[in-house]
């Protein structure tokens, strides 16, 4: 018979083991090896059966255990110092609080996904793991993080496979209440709630839940509770589900909603409030809006409210094409705001002029997310190097008038949290050579020179632990794919082949991420032939381990899908490559360590990081990728191969794939799989070792999540509190009154005349130019404007290049016509064509650049021609 409720019952724990319960609701284990090994002494079939999930585990160990530890005094002085450590790690001062001038006192971090521990499934994926990465990492540096997200009951799908192939998606219930989670209560015991005004006088609410991700508190928003109707109860169903209008009340309810909880929050608990804001991705861009409003109700009008918000806001964009970004309906986001719903106080209009795509191309029925991310942030970044150019293109119909690379976003190159991602046999290994303590701040902190110790390991050593796990991961292997076919339908006497697949010995390929079309799943299967002789190549064979879901709406990524199973069911071929369903965290912290090599071969520039090859790099795995994300931005031959690409303009697709597989093939047969096998006067492969060395100690320091998050705190955290703080009412009100006096009289600006005069008559290397710029203000005044010189390089269509700028100063006052005369130097600095020219742009000491505000004023055509401002 079928339950008709579901409670959950929970244990009472002898006194003596109470601070496992607090051991359990931190979610520090999921990165801390010694809590680890504590709940599994508790009862090791118990934890291997929970999942290793402390929370599941001790709602099923049998009381009569509970009792018989209670008196076991090696467990209880274990169990104490695990709780000490966690006191220590939770209170001690860390690096931020090491750190001179006033940094922020609270950042707020908001997500749609994060992906701590796979027994809090609320990722999809690299986003996620990102966002969790992140505030793990914040917690070993000890900034003072408070995460904000929502509460999906369904998470995302679990996969599995039907018997042709083709990509099932299930959707667990979640109990909240069996999750490493605790209710924010009121100081009365109640739940905290916030509530969103919906059209039609309705409400949507949610109670606030705490994830505890070691210092930093995770506030997670659940919109199932019995005070709201069916359909809003719905809202935090899924992740990434439902219509437009559903996704819009998501994101409603992450930004607004989320401000809201960290207020309620901050309230209760005593915790700073937040001085910079951080948007992870425009699904959470409302929270400006929010913030907006609160100001306006202490009596700020919306522009310099605006001002205000932007100050302390940072916003991170992780998609590199349009069609990775959430647009909605002006209409259906025009219904949700004003009088007859949320933020009454904020004219509607004002709202939809945020998302408003005002650039060539853009869609002025659309309200764009990342568009209003933009606005409301006045910093901003990519997620890697070449990510962060690819962004200034995206985004330069923002900022007209000035070239893609001097729009404002920058870029901090992802990074993946160690503790989280390293085996602990490559931990044990490292801390064997360093210490313990050394190893532990290598992984959390970096700095090179804690991993130029890698150099003293012995190759032995490196060989044995790369064996040890290329077999666990074998073992795992079979046991997920026997799993797998018995949810396909198959019976156990079909299944002796499995005993059989991969070999603990053979060169291993991992390939695991989401399946959208341009990451290119089934590049490797291009040429099937090829494929098939190098899998079962008689000296040098290769084997892959292949993972992956794609989106449950998108048909043409499960066709990937199943073209890949088909190949992987071909008997001939079935022990050398396999796919395993229902890739997540915890399948995932198998595999890097296990594989060889790791393959990504995404569509060049479309991979804006791609940060499951550097999870790989830290368990000594070497990297063979296409020149896209972090890749393009560390790979050297010392440590990992690049697949050449095709992206010449005149191109094809179809020969684009076949031409990139071919140069996949002949690095596997002509230089990987050569080096792998290839051993030395030891019996070792040595050069293969020595790019797992320079793998270790050359990528190691840099892939960190440590490193990215003191890069946010430095570049970008810092800055934004510095400017947050010096905006207080007078000054946000000065800046936006400033800015519309400047755009109103901006058609005024004009640069007049140039002149020039040289000390000698050739322009040499060395060499200094005099410049006389004549400019008309109109109604601004000097202090207004900065009027530069931009000089450098120019290409064959005189096109400045690597420019450098100059400001030039006035000289005596306005002439009767109002214009005035601005000089300065020109350093003739580099050789070969050169050119310059001026430009006038806004300046006020509260804007982050002079591109800020998106006016600038350079020479006519007649006068560039007139002055001649290039030279050959």
């Amino acid at each position: 018979m079928k339950a008709i409720r579901r409670l959950t019952v929970r244990p009472v724990l002898p006194d003596p083991l109470r601070p496992l319960s607090d051991l359990a609701r931190n979610l520090r284990w999921s990165w801390h090896p010694e809590t680890r090994d504590l709940f599994q002494s508790v009862d090791p079939e118990c934890w291997t059966a929970s999942g290793r999930d402390p929370v599941r585990l001790l709602g099923t160990v049998p009381p009569a255990r509970l009792a018989e530890l209670a008196e076991d005094r090696r467990f209880l002085r274990r169990l104490t110092a695990v709780a000490d450590d966690l006191d220590h790690y939770m209170s001690g001062d860390r690096w931020y609080q090491a750190q001179p001038g006033r940094l922020p006192a609270a950042v707020a971090y908001f997500s749609p996904e994060f992906g701590i521990t796979a027994a809090l499934p609320q990722y999809s994926g690299g986003l996620g793991i990102l966002a969790g990465d992140h505030l793990k990492a914040a917690s070993d540096l000890g900034v003072p993080l408070v995460g904000v997200g929502l509460l999906y009951r369904h998470g995302y799908f679990r996969q599995s496979l039907s018997r042709d192939g083709w990509q099932q998606e299930h959707y667990p219930v979640l109990d909240p209440h069996e999750l490493p989670l605790a209710p924010l209560e009121e100081r009365d015991g109640t739940p905290a709630h916030v509530a969103l005004a919906l059209p039609g006088g309705r409400e949507l609410r949610a109670r606030i839940w705490l994830a505890q991700v070691g210092r930093v508190p995770l506030l997670l928003l659940d919109s199932d509770v019995e005070e709201n109707d069916p359909g809003e109860r719905g809202v935090t169903d899924r992740l990434y589900g439902g219509g437009s209008e559903h996704r819009l009340l998501q994101e409603m309810l992450l930004g607004i909603g989320g401000v809201r909880a960290v207020r309620t929050y901050c309230r209760l608990t005593g915790h700073p409030a937040p001085e910079v804001f951080h948007t992870n991705e425009g699904h959470a861009g409302f929270l400006g809006l929010e913030r907006i409003a609160e100001l306006c109700d202490e009596g700020l009008e919306f522009g310099a409210a605006l001002e205000a918000v932007r100050a302390g806001t940072v916003f991170t964009t992780h998609t590199p094409v349009p069609a990775g970004i959430d647009r909605f309906d002006r209409e259906l986001v025009a219904r949700h705001f004003g009088p007859d719903s949320e933020l009454p106080r904020i004219d509607v209009e004002r709202v939809l002029r945020l998302g408003m795509e005002t650039y060539p191309g853009g869609e002025p029925n659309l309200f764009n997310m990342a568009v209003m991310g933009l606005r409301l942030a006045q910093r901003a970044n990519g997620v890697s190097l070449l990510h962060g150019g690819v962004s200034r293109g995206m985004f330069a119909g923002l900022w007209p008038g000035f070239d893609a690379e001097e729009v404002p976003i920058t870029s901090v190159t992802n990074g993946v949290h160690a503790p989280t991602w390293v085996a602990p046999e490559v931990f044990r290994l490292g801390a064997r050579q360093i210490g313990v303590q050394r190893a532990e701040d290598a992984l959390a902190v970096g700095g090179s020179d804690r991993w130029d110790s890698v150099a003293d390991i012995p190759d032995e050593d490196i060989w044995q632990l790369r064996r040890t796990l290329r077999a666990q991961l074998v073992e795992e292997v079979r046991e997920r794919l026997r799993a797998s076919w018995r949810q396909r339908g198959a019976g156990t006497a079909e299944l002796g082949w499995i005993d059989d697949v991969l070999d603990p010995d053979v060169l291993t390929i991992g390939f695991a991420r989401r399946v959208p079309s341009y990451k290119r799943l089934t590049l490797m299967l291009r040429d099937r032939e090829r494929l098939t002789e190098l899998l079962l190549h008689p000296e040098r064979p290769i084997q892959i381990v292949v993972a992956g879901k794609a989106h449950p709406a998108d048909d043409g990524g499960k066709r990937l899908v199943q073209e890949l199973v088909r190949f992987a069911d071909d008997p001939r071929v079935r022990h050398r490559i396999v796919f395993l369903p229902d890739y997540g965290m915890a399948m995932a912290q198998k595999l890097y360590p296990g594989c060889d090599i790791w393959l990504n071969n995404p569509l060049r520039p479309l991979e804006a990081c791609g940060t499951s090859g550097m999870k790989a790099a830290l368990n000594g795995c070497l990297n063979l990728s296409v020149l896209d994300g972090w890749w393009d931005e560390w790979y050297q031959p010392d440590f990992g191969w690049a697949i050449p690409t095709a992206d010449g303009a005149g191109t094809d697709p179809d020969r684009r794939d076949a031409i990139e597989a071919n140069a996949l093939y002949d690095l596997l047969e002509q230089r990987i799989t050569p080096r792998f096998y290839e051993r030395g006067a030891s019996g070792l492969p040595d050069r293969w070792l020595e790019m797992v060395r320079r793998t270790l100690s050359l990528l190691g320091p840099k892939v960190l999540a440590g490193r990215m998050v003191r890069e946010y705190v430095e570049r970008l955290y810092a800055p934004a509190a510095e400017a947050h703080r010096a905006m207080d009412p007078d000054s946000a009100r000065g800046l936006a009154e400033w800015k519309a006096r400047v755009r109103a009289a901006w058609p005024g600006v004009s640069v007049d005349h140039v002149e020039t005069s040289a000390a000698t008559a050739a322009a040499e290397l060395g060499a200094t130019l005099g410049l006389r710029v004549r400019v008309k203000l109109g109604e601004l005044a000097p202090e207004d404007v900065e009027v530069q010189a931009v000089s450098g390089r120019v290409d064959s269509e005189d096109r400045i290049t690597d420019a450098a700028k100059v400001p030039l100063k006035p000289v005596g006052g306005p002439d009767l016509e109002g214009r005035w005369v601005y000089e300065g130097p020109l350093a003739l600095d580099r050789t070969g064509p050169f050119g310059y020219t001026v430009r006038v742009l806004p300046a006020h000491r509260l804007l982050a650049s002079g591109v800020e505000t998106g006016l600038v004023a350079v020479p006519s055509g007649d006068l560039v021609e007139a002055a001649g401002l290039l030279m050959r």
